[in-house]
């Protein structure tokens, strides 16, 4: 049995069968304790445990539903069936500890009669069979419609479907999430579509509250360039918004949560600066020179600042001007350079040798640029400071990015010094991103 003292609404601790023995709910565990699903309102650790409200994720298959909830969910830390045994058919729901919401996923559905009707099916026998367990956190709360933004031609005839599909909750606030946005020119001409489409049916238009464009992971446009995640705290924000007020977050809680993945979707963005610089850094050119990198650099700070809602650009040229005082790209790469040569034991060719310094160069700025947003995010810092930003720097292109660079040179040496790229590029970034 375990020693916590952890109680249940009707007394009762926990025990070792991860069952509460006063109710018989599931048990969850938070850090070092566990508490029972049927507790509503538990503090231990800094850590709130409440009764949460439920969001419902629709969409035809293949718009992105997966990949926007691993955004917005992050680390996925428990799929559960809400109450009931297993996960209902037709359905995936998903809850983190710390996130205000569960999102329950129609899985499989598609703009047909019989598959509409499954999905009701399955999202009202979960709420059914939630009430027969004594949940009272068993009601639609809030529904995100989710269309392709590379597929506009198809948002009436899309967002009429998923209308007459969840046309049963006849007051639920509709959020609808324009996946794949990577176009930001066509951003403006997608948001008046879709309330265009609402529009031309206007006993489904009253439930739409806001209409978010959204990149859920870092998407790579070429070689080069990307498209980094944005919308996702939007989303976060506006969907507690709109939860009844009982199951809203507090401030505190939910800034908490959406802070862990600001950082997480900017590591994405220093995650394919990362294989871009070192796609650069293989091609016949000389990284000491400053340009070369410069473009990636430059975007890679401007990814990570949007991220943070960081967007002034005068701010951000404080940052970036920093950099360049610094001097630190033909200075850091000619000592690499030098560094790895004189090296024993490290056998790569020169092409591979450049594409790991340049990888990890701009790896070690993205952490240093995490680090400086997140100071400035929550206040902590300014870009008025140039002196902080310049130390800042320095100390991620010193010693200890030569030190990290000799590890990354040793590993793919140990592997034949053969790896392709993206290999090369997966080791730089799990050295550099991996560290707080």
């Amino acid at each position: 049995m375990y020693k916590y003292k952890i109680l249940c609404q009707v007394g009762y601790i926990c025990d070792e069968i991860y069952r509460c023995k006063g109710c018989r709910y599931e048990i969850n565990r938070v850090k070092d304790s566990f508490y029972c699903k049927n507790t509503k309102d538990f503090e231990r650790d800094g850590y709130r445990i409440m009764e949460k409200g439920n969001v419902l994720v629709i969409g035809n298959s293949g718009v992105g539903k997966s990949t926007l909830i691993n955004a917005v969910l992050g680390e996925v830390k428990a799929k559960t069936g809400a109450g009931t045994e297993g996960t209902t058919k037709g359905l995936e729901l998903y809850e983190g500890a710390e996130l205000p919401f569960r999102v329950i996923d129609t899985i499989g559905f598609e703009p047909t009669f019989i598959k509409e009707q499954l999905a009701i099916h399955a999202v009202k026998k979960w709420s059914k069979d939630c009430a027969k367990k004594g949940k009272e956190d068993n009601q639609i709360n809030v529904i995100w419609f989710c269309v392709d933004g590379t597929s506009k031609k198809l948002f009436p005839k899309a967002i009429q479907s998923l209308s007459r599909a969840t046309s049963i909750w006849k007051s639920v606030p509709v959020i609808v999430v324009i996946t794949k946005s990577y176009s930001v020119l066509e951003r403006e001409e997608n948001i008046e579509m879709v309330q265009n489409a609402f529009a031309s049916q206007k006993k489904y238009s009253k439930n739409l509250k806001k209409i978010i464009p959204v990149v859920a992971d870092t998407y790579r446009l070429n070689e080069t360039a990307f498209a980094p995640p944005e919308g996702i705290s939007e989303l976060i924000d506006l969907t507690n918004e709109f939860m009844p007020e009982g199951l809203q977050a507090g401030f505190n809680d939910l800034a908490r949560f959406k802070l862990e993945r600001k950082r997480a979707l900017a590591q994405s963005v220093v995650g394919a600066s990362t294989v871009s610089a070192a796609i650069v850094g293989a091609s016949p050119t000389n990284i000491a020179d400053s340009l070369v990198l410069m473009p990636l650099e430059m975007a890679e700070i401007n990814g990570i600042g949007m991220i943070y809602g960081l967007n002034n650009k005068e701010q951000l040229q404080k940052f970036k001007d920093s950099f360049v005082e610094v001097g630190a790209v033909t200075t850091t790469a000619k000592a690499l350079i030098s560094n790895l040569k004189n090296i024993p034991g490290i056998q790569i060719a020169g092409s591979v040798l450049n594409a790991i310094v340049a990888g990890s160069m701009v790896a070690a700025l993205g952490e240093a640029t995490i680090y400086a947003m997140e100071q400035v995010y929550l206040g902590k810092k300014t870009f008025d400071d140039i002196d902080w930003l310049k130390k800042l720097l320095e100390s991620k292109l010193s010693q200890d990015l030569i030190n990290r660079v000799v590890e990354i040179a040793k590993i793919v040496s140990k592997k034949g010094g053969k790896l392709e790229i993206k290999d090369i590029a997966q080791i730089i970034t799990e050295l550099f991103v991996s560290k707080k």
